[in-house]
């Protein structure tokens, strides 16, 4: 089972799980602020799920990638929305501050 490391916790879950469901799961959230009632419920329609994302997961899917390149992501980011990433193996997961997760 993979292990998914996030804010000093370290968690496991089953191979091919989305990573939002992970965190949710773990009562974790991969939202900041207002953002954790404020979003599309892992719709990959808001973009407030962005994370940072080292280890084994899933190919970005194209409304992933549609939702990352428009405003206020960045399609060079290297961000990715935790609703449409799926756990392939050990992961380290970090999340950046501000609403919509994307500052540094």
């Amino acid at each position: 089972m993979p292990t998914v490391r996030f804010r000093g916790r370290e968690f496991e879950c089953e191979e091919g799980a989305i990573l939002r469901d992970v965190l949710l799961d773990a009562d974790e959230t991969p939202y900041n602020g207002a953002a954790r009632y404020l979003n599309c419920r892992g719709k990959a329609a808001c973009g407030t799920c962005a994370v940072e994302v080292d280890g084994a997961v899933s190919d970005p899917e194209p409304k992933e990638t549609r939702r990352l390149s428009k405003p206020p992501h960045e399609p060079d980011s290297d961000l990715r929305l935790a609703c449409r990433t799926r756990v392939l193996g050990d992961v380290e997961v970090r999340k950046r501050a501000g609403f919509w997760g994307r500052k540094a």
